[in-house]
């Protein structure tokens, strides 16, 4: 388990953190929350070395916001739902693999340029069952950033993760993933190193793999970059998670030529996991404490265990070729519509 989120739960509720956690990152729509927790905290401050009880003042104003919070969260649009799976405390796919498995062994390099960072991979332990795990890993502070190029992988991560992939298949192992990425890095180097054949590549020999796979996408779901480790029997995702063809930024840019409507772009692009849901591009949300994966992470890695080993013990059921011919309609299904 990992030294930053221990063994206990960060934020129980808006303002309440462990002493392990250090960030006060603060989003736009959660301000209310902050200046009302700072009106708590100065009311316990001055009770005590009051010579009167307040207590039921401050009872009001925990309630207070109590009551604030949920009906923030209840209500927050599909753009703050992106600006939540973007936060950066929330867990990355390192922090899943650590706190669901055991054992993890990774691995290194595509055997062709390198070992890309931004994409991790090993054997590990789920219970008592040996699967593959790989995720897209994102850095905290600017070295990791720099490390893990900002979770934007280049060709060699897809090229490793289909490597470790046919190992899998090879010893008849379950292949699980997380995705969080904002997309592939389309730099000159991705470029020179044919990141769009190594995706390309990928979907292919994804689509024939004989083992199951599951993936789950934990954070933001971004284009071909995430489609690269997702195809998949079975794509689950976070309740604050997005899965999209463009992320709304770009959309902007391209139909206003102007970032600044990226809320608009991403109404119109209807990436909210309900919506996936409706489309049938994913099969299950998975739920998170009020406010984000980031303020209760340990509650969010045993939901997400749940719903792995739910959704495994479905898929064990049928045959290689019945995994295959499931996985072909799942995705020649997706896009299909009718006209009134």
């Amino acid at each position: 388990m990992r030294e930053r989120y221990g063994v206990v739960l960060i934020r129980t509720m808006f303002g309440k953190k462990s002493k392990n956690s250090q960030s006060q990152y603060i989003l736009e729509f959660e301000k209310p929350l902050r200046e009302l927790q700072k009106n708590l905290d100065e009311l316990i401050e001055r009770s005590q070395g009051a010579k009167v009880d307040i207590s039921c003042e401050i009872s009001a104003l925990e309630q207070k916001i109590a009551s604030e919070e949920r009906h923030i969260f209840a209500n927050l649009s599909t753009w703050q739902r992106i600006l939540i799976a973007r936060h950066p405390d929330r867990p990355y796919s390192l922090d899943y693999i650590h706190n669901i498995f055991s054992n993890f062994q990774e691995l290194h390099g595509d055997r062709l340029f390198g070992d890309d960072r931004a994409i991790i991979g090993g054997f590990a332990m789920l219970n008592d069952e040996p699967i593959l795990v790989i995720g897209q890993q994102k850095g905290r502070s600017l070295n990791e950033n720099i490390e893990y190029n900002f979770g934007c992988p280049y060709p060699e991560g897809y090229r490793k993760a289909l490597r470790l992939m046919k190992l899998a298949e090879k010893f008849s192992l379950p292949i699980i993933t997380f995705v969080d990425t904002a997309g592939a890095y389309p730099g000159i180097g991705s470029e020179e190193r044919h990141i769009a054949e190594a995706i390309a590549i990928n979907l292919r020999e994804m689509g024939q793999l004989q083992t199951l796979i599951l993936s789950v996408i934990i954070g933001e779901g971004g284009s071909g970059g995430a489609l690269g480790i997702a195809v998949s029997d079975q794509v689950l995702i976070l309740e604050n998670a997005y899965y999209s063809v463009i992320s709304p930024e770009g959309c902007a840019a391209i139909l206003w030529k102007d970032r600044k409507f990226a809320p608009e772009a991403a109404e119109a692009l209807q990436l909210s996991p309900k919506n996936l849901i409706k489309f049938g591009i994913v099969e299950e949300i998975i739920p998170e404490p009020l406010g984000g994966a980031h303020r209760n992470p340990n509650v969010t890695f045993l939901s997400t265990k749940e719903a792995i080993l739910r959704h495994l013990k479905i898929l064990k059921k049928l045959s290689p070729k019945q995994l295959l011919e499931k996985r072909y309609n799942r995705f020649r299904n997706i896009g299909i519509f009718t006209e009134g």
